[in-house]
């Protein structure tokens, strides 16, 4: 996989090529002599190639899959969001409340912070037309349970979480690290929107 320069790199040429080593160092402020390892590393690996007297230019069918392997090295970690929680010991009613008042799709349900099950609309929708006092039911009636929940922790990448949603069509995924007893601590959570947000940004460069 290649360094973040070196992901630069490529794109400068791309942009600019043919494109001598010294206009390559100028674009990144940094020394010619710097560069020459990655310049090095890049030519070998046929991203890019150079000619004499002429400069360095990209190789269209290697940078190809370069977005691909950005995407596969950016971490949940870095991309996760606070989690929307609820408790265990409250009710449906409280559920559709908080999925209001938070304009989300997914509740993340837990007692002392560890992961007990997830909500979805759809599982509060077939609490709330059986007709009965959602304030008398808990949400645990309604949940889907551990451990049949689809989580990811922090040291996954947002691709794999991206293809966890799609096969498992759901909206959103806790994040969690495993705790005191193996507890499923719940750390933060993902969406397609946090998944969304990070494909506009590597768009954006």
């Amino acid at each position: 996989m290649l360094t973040q320069r070196q992901e630069s790199i490529v794109q400068i040429v791309k942009q600019n090529g043919p494109i001598t080593g010294e206009q390559i160092a100028d674009h990144l402020s940094v020394a010619r002599a710097t560069l020459r390892p990655d310049l090095s590393v890049l030519t070998m690996t046929g991203y890019i190639a150079a000619k004499p007297h002429v400069g360095y230019f990209v190789n269209e069918e290697k940078t190809r899959n370069l977005p691909a392997d950005v995407m596969r090295r950016l971490l949940v970690r870095d991309y996760k969001g606070v989690p929307i929680v609820i408790s265990d010991k409250s009710s449906v009613y409280d559920a559709v409340v908080m999925m209001f008042t938070e304009d989300v799709g997914t509740l993340i349900v837990v007692r002392d912070a560890c992961l007990q099950g997830v909500v979805s609309r759809k599982d509060l929708l077939k609490i709330a037309i059986g007709g009965r006092d959602t304030r008398d039911i808990p949400v645990n009636m309604a949940m889907t349970r551990v451990p049949h929940v689809v989580y990811v922790d922090m040291d996954d990448t947002l691709f794999a979480a991206a293809r966890k949603m799609i096969s498992h069509a759901v909206d959103a995924l806790p994040v969690v690290q495993v705790g005191p007893s193996e507890a499923l601590e719940v750390v933060g959570r993902v969406t397609k929107t946090t998944v969304t947000r990070a494909f506009v940004e590597l768009g954006q460069g």
